[in-house]
Order: C-alpha cells, then sequence, then structure tokens
C-alpha cells in the first residue's frame, strides 16, 4: 500500500504493454485480472468517484466500441462513456512538489492539484485502460493505439507513469503539448497512470482505440470520457458537456493546448466503488491522501516481475516492430 511523503514521486506502474510514442521504457508486469467473458452491458447514468474503472476496447456487442470498464460494484459492467462521468473529489487534491522532476506540470510548487493516483487511494476514484475484453481477446492482431484527439476543460490536464526506484515520469499526454497523442497498447493488458487535473471544473476527453483484426480489418472507436473534478463540479454539467468542435476531429483542450499535429503526437483490481444510476453520486470515502502529500512506494517496498523494454520513437513504428517480432519488445 502507498505511504504518504512530500514532494516524493508516485508509485510504481502497475502494468505494462505500452509503447509511447514519444519514446521510453515501460516496465511490464502481470496484474491478474481476468474479464469476465458473460460481463453484462450496464444501463442508465452513473457517476463514479472511488473504487476502480478501465476504458477499454471491446467487441463483444459485436462491434468495435470504446467502453468504460466498472469495477466499482458487484456485478461489474461494460458502460458506454456518455453514461459515464469520473468524479474526482477533493479527497484528490495534492499540491505539486517542489521538485524539478515535476517541472513537466509546469506548476509552482504548492499548487494544489487534483489528482487520480496510479496506485489506489481509498475514496479516489482510480481510473486506467485495459485491452482485455475476452472476445477482444480472440480478435484482436497484437495490440492497439490508444489516441487521445483533444482534451477539453478549464485547467489544463497531464497524464503520466512513474516507474519505480524513483524513476523520471513518463507523460502520456498533456495538454501543453499538440493533438492528437498516443501510445500503443499491446494485447491483454491493463495499466494505470496518475492524471493531474490544474483546476476544477468539467473535463472532456475525446479517446480513441484503433486497430487491426487477426482478420486484418481494421477497426477504430471513439468516445468521450467525462470528468467532474471538485466537490463543487456538478456531474450533471459533465453529462451536459459537448466537445466544442462538435464532430469530435482536431482541436485540442486545455488553458495550455496546443494545435493539431496529425496522427501522432508528442494494478490490480480494486472494488469498493461507489456508483449509482441515474446520474446520482455515489457515497465515496471521505479519506484520501492529505495536501501536501504525495503518494509513494520505495524501492523494496512492493515486489513485481518487472521488464523494462526499450521502445521506439514513433508508435506506428513501434506497431511494425511488434508485428514482425510477434509482440516481443
Amino acid at each position: 500500500m502507498p505511504r504518504l511523503a512530500s514532494a516524493l514521486p508516485l508509485a510504481l506502474i502497475l502494468s505494462g504493454g505500452l509503447v509511447l510514442s514519444g519514446g521510453a521504457a515501460v516496465a511490464a508486469t502481470d496484474d491478474g485480472q481476468v474479464i469476465d467473458p458473460g460481463q453484462q452491458q450496464g444501463t442508465g447514468r452513473v457517476v463514479l468517484e472511488a473504487g476502480h474503472a478501465d476504458v477499454g476496447a471491446t467487441f463483444g456487442t459485436g462491434a468495435w466500441a470504446l467502453q468504460v470498464h466498472d469495477d466499482t460494484t458487484t456485478p461489474r459492467y461494460w458502460r458506454d462513456p456518455d453514461d459515464v462521468v469520473l468524479r474526482v473529489t477533493d479527497a484528490a487534491v495534492l499540491t505539486v512538489p517542489d521538485d524539478e522532476a515535476f517541472a513537466f506540470l509546469r506548476l509552482a510548487a504548492g499548487t494544489p492539484v487534483h489528482v487520480i493516483p496510479q496506485t489506489e487511494q481509498a475514496g479516489v476514484v482510480w481510473v486506467g485502460w485495459n485491452t482485455q475484453e475476452p472476445t477482444l481477446l480472440d480478435s484482436l492482431s497484437l495490440g492497439a493505439t490508444l489516441r487521445i484527439h483533444a482534451i477539453e476543460g478549464p485547467g489544463d490536464v497531464v497524464t503520466y507513469l512513474q516507474g519505480g526506484n524513483f524513476g523520471a515520469p513518463q507523460v502520456l499526454w498533456s495538454t501543453h503539448e499538440p493533438f492528437p497523442q498516443e501510445a500503443w497498447v499491446e494485447l491483454n493488458t491493463h495499466t494505470h497512470a496518475n492524471w493531474v487535473f490544474s483546476e476544477p471544473g468539467v473535463y472532456l476527453v475525446d479517446a480513441e482505440f484503433a486497430g487491426d483484426l487477426v482478420t486484418g480489418e481494421e477497426l477504430s472507436a471513439r468516445g468521450t470520457l467525462r470528468f467532474a473534478v471538485g466537490d463543487a463540479t456538478d456531474p450533471a454539467a459533465a453529462f451536459a458537456a459537448t466537445l466544442s468542435r462538435g464532430d469530435g476531429t482536431g482541436s485540442p483542450g486545455g488553458a495550455g493546448a496546443g494545435t493539431d499535429a496529425g496522427d501522432s503526437g508528442g494494478g490490480t483490481d480494486a472494488g469498493g466503488g461507489t456508483g449509482t444510476e441515474d446520474g446520482t453520486t455515489g457515497d465515496g470515502d471521505a479519506g484520501g491522501a492529505a495536501i501536501g502529500a504525495w503518494p509513494f512506494v520505495a524501492g523494496g517496498a512492493v515486489v513485481l516481475a518487472v521488464a523494462v523494454v526499450a521502445v521506439s520513437t514513433a508508435s506506428a513504428r513501434a506497431r511494425r516492430r511488434a508485428r514482425t517480432t510477434g509482440g516481443a519488445a
């Protein structure tokens, strides 16, 4: 479990299979998550403010889709992202460390931010992504590209991975850079990262999963992830919000976003969440990290079977490399 210490980096990567478009090394491990092949489609609106949820590509409905895997309840469900608001409560507030390693946030030390952590924290929604839907495992060749076309909201958003032994953060996508931004995700993997929101409010993330089937057919699915950040932000406003460009193409968002850049730009299960139907908020654990403390796992505190893989400088090149090597890095 994470310990708390001011100005120290966040936890080990919980799972891997990710290739960054900007070039990096990613730790990989098997977290043991298995998704029930008979998992139902959820209906009605829900607000998830604690517990585990993943974004994932699915093929179980007979059509390629981007959905949210709701692991906050029993039974678990796949849900349309338009029916889900991910609520980041004030239990997620931390302050930016006085550490040059976090300069990529472009925020002054001591600035309060809302953080969805890479490792589970009580009372905070825990959002990741996976390529583990059973029908997908039978249909997809090697993996998929997770592409972020735009992020819109009142502030900036940075999503990054933190390696073990206090390794340097690896930025996955950021409103400080041009969109779209993408990463290659291997088949049957499950990943969590840190999501940092600079201001409270409603944020929309225009996301896409694209991949090749074993038949050679190329498919893609796109959806909008909805975040309500801060206790004062009404989830209903997140349900009502729409991307400003309307058709979901080409426009970046966030207070510091750049311009469109073409096709390529720069854990274990945790239940106990409180998603409820019809757009109402769940109970939510009032706990969480205190302001001014960043959770971390010290070098020897958690033992994981970690394989560090070198990656190329472009997702397209990484995909070609994966095909020629049978998926091995």
